[in-house]
C-alpha cells in the first residue's frame, strides 16, 4: 500500500507564535519549515529550519505548499494573509487536538486555535484569528477578522469583538458586550461594559485609558 503524501507547512515568522503552530502542524501530520525576514542570519527555530524570506516563500508554487502566518501583530498578520490568498495559497485552519470546538461553531480559514481552547455552539471565528492557549468563547460570540484572543481568556456567551483586536491575557468579558474594532483590552481586565473601537482599555473595571493610534 502507497503512504499518504506528507502535507507541508510553510510558517511565516520564526517567533514563539511560529513555534506554538509547529507543534500544532506536526500534531495534524504536517511537515514544517519556516520563512522569515530576518534569513539568512537566522537559519533555525529550535530544530525547525528557517529556508528563506516572504519573498522566497512567494516564489514557491501555491499548489506545493499550505502557509499559516505566525505574526502576532494584527494589522500585518492581515496584510500577509491578504497577499498569500491573493496569489493562490492554501491558509488552513489549524486546531491543536486537546481544543474542544463545537460541531456548531464555524471557524474561517488561516485561523489558530491553540492547545485546551474551548469554542462553544454557535461561535464564529472570522479570518486569521488567533485563539490562544485555554481562550474560552462561549456560545454565540462573534470573533472578527485577524483577532487575538490570548491566553486563558474568557469570553460568556453573546461576546461580540471587532476586526483586529486584541484581548489580553487573563481577562474575562461578561456576556453580551461588545469590544470594537482595533482596539487593546490591557491584561487581566475585567470588562463589563462596551469599549469602542480604536482605543486602549483595561483594569477592572476595564475603562478607556488612550487611543489606539
Amino acid at each position: 500500500m502507497t503512504k499518504p503524501a506528507v502535507k507541508t507547512l510553510a510558517i511565516l515568522g520564526a517567533s514563539g507564535h511560529g513555534k506554538i503552530i509547529a507543534d500544532i502542524a506536526e500534531q495534524l501530520g504536517f511537515s514544517v519549515s519556516f520563512y522569515d525576514d530576518a534569513y539568512p542570519n537566522k537559519k533555525n527555530i529550535e530544530h525547525w529550519p528557517v529556508i528563506g524570506t516572504f519573498s522566497d516563500l512567494l516564489n514557491v508554487p501555491s499548489t506545493n505548499i499550505n502557509v499559516a502566518v505566525a505574526i502576532g501583530h494584527n494589522n500585518t498578520r492581515e496584510v500577509k494573509i491578504k497577499t498569500l490568498a491573493k496569489n493562490g495559497y492554501t491558509l488552513p485552519i489549524l486546531i491543536h487536538p486537546s481544543a474542544v470546538i463545537s460541531k456548531y461553531a464555524q471557524i474561517d480559514l488561516g485561523s489558530v486555535i491553540a492547545a485546551n481552547a474551548v469554542i462553544n455552539a454557535f461561535a464564529v471565528i472570522g479570518r486569521g484569528c488567533i485563539i490562544n492557549t485555554s481562550a474560552v468563547i462561549e456560545h454565540d460570540c462573534k470573533i472578527d477578522d485577524f483577532t487575538h484572543i490570548c491566553p486563558g481568556t474568557a469570553l460568556a456567551g453573546g461576546v461580540c469583538v471587532g476586526r483586529s483586536s486584541w484581548v489580553g491575557i487573563g481577562s474575562k468579558v461578561k456576556q453580551l458586550i461588545n469590544i470594537g474594532d482595533n482596539t487593546l483590552i490591557g491584561a487581566g481586565s475585567l470588562v463589563v461594559k462596551d469599549i469602542p473601537s480604536g482605543v486602549i482599555a483595561y483594569g477592572s473595571p476595564c475603562t478607556k485609558v488612550s487611543d489606539n493610534s
